[in-house]
């Protein structure tokens, strides 16, 4: 959801339009079940990651990388599980830092903006969403997240990142990871980004399928048109679920790999690891030049840097 807000922010006449139509019909999509979100735990982690040996070991990321979406009448979410190089220790420590969740969400292509900040006894991160292109903060929808550490152990990590409400009725906002080491210095890392959306949500959302969105895969195949074809690639709400659930892994990733390098440069590495990355799968991500993503990033880094 949050990767077509770009084209919600250029479209505003018509869907306005849409939205006052939409919630004319009174007619809602059922909040998620509890169950939806819930982290699988260090025995259950690691047993998936036996699980899915076949997968890691061969697939179409050229990687130890699998994901996974589903949809239905009450969930959506999409799911990534990956083997980085990286040590548990080091994994655990920096994405148990809120503070560091802003400088991963940052590199991701439509946040604009992210402020950790304590409110009601916890932490929130205070999230802007907005197009692909350099504009004013105004112009952005606000998404506040409360940020939880479910699990710090010294074999597990589980974080939470839970928004209630989200812009045109969507709602449920959940982001999740979990880790856990793995031989030689690696860790099993776990992610799954979700929502849920109303009535309103669901015609913006046909809408950009309709236009701008139209045409765009994710990654999961599907059955072959005729015998001897390629298969083709997901499209629709799962499609835009499956990419926006590989920005963000991507840009977990790519923190992490930045730390490699002395603190002043872990910014631009990031940028740099992060569009890289998405280069990998241009049919799927491909949105603007790296050139325009790094100029539009050092401009939001800063003003997330020196805002009041």
């Amino acid at each position: 959801m949050i990767g077509m807000m770009w084209f919600i922010h250029a479209s505003q006449r018509v869907i306005r339009h849409a939205i006052v139509l939409s919630l004319s019909l009174g007619l809602f999509m059922s909040a998620w079940g509890a169950g939806g979100s819930q982290a699988l735990g260090p025995a259950a982690l690691r047993a998936k990651h036996l699980a899915l040996g076949p997968q890691l070991a061969s697939n179409q990321f050229q990687g130890p990388l699998y994901l996974a979406s589903t949809e239905s009448a009450q969930q959506l979410e999409g799911d990534v599980y990956a083997l980085v190089k990286h040590p548990f220790g080091t994994v655990s420590a920096e994405l148990s830092d809120p503070r560091h969740w802003c400088d991963v969400l940052i590199l991701h292509l439509n946040i604009k903006f992210c402020r950790a900040r304590l409110a009601g006894g916890g932490t929130q991160l205070d999230v802007r969403i907005g197009r692909k292109h350099d504009r004013p903060l105004v112009e952005a929808s606000t998404v506040l997240f409360s940020y939880r550490t479910a699990a710090v152990e010294p074999e597990y990590l589980a974080i939470e990142l839970d928004a209630a409400d989200g812009p045109l009725d969507t709602h449920d906002y959940k982001i999740l990871l979990e880790a856990v080491p793995i031989a030689q210095g690696q860790s099993f890392i776990h992610m799954r980004y979700s929502f849920a959306y109303g009535r309103a949500g669901r015609v913006a959302m046909q809408l950009y399928l309709a236009t701008l969105g139209r045409g765009k895969v994710g990654f999961t195949p599907t059955a072959a048109a005729s015998p001897g074809e390629p298969p083709a690639l997901i499209g629709g709400v799962r499609g835009v679920v499956e990419r926006n659930t590989m920005r963000y892994y991507l840009a977990i990733e790519s923190y992490l790999d930045a730390l490699a390098v002395p603190p002043p440069q872990r910014f631009e590495k990031g940028l740099e690891g992060w569009f890289a990355a998405t280069q990998k799968y241009t049919r799927q991500l491909y949105e603007v030049d790296r050139a325009a993503y790094l100029d539009m990033k050092r401009k939001e880094y800063l003003r997330q840097q020196t805002a009041p």
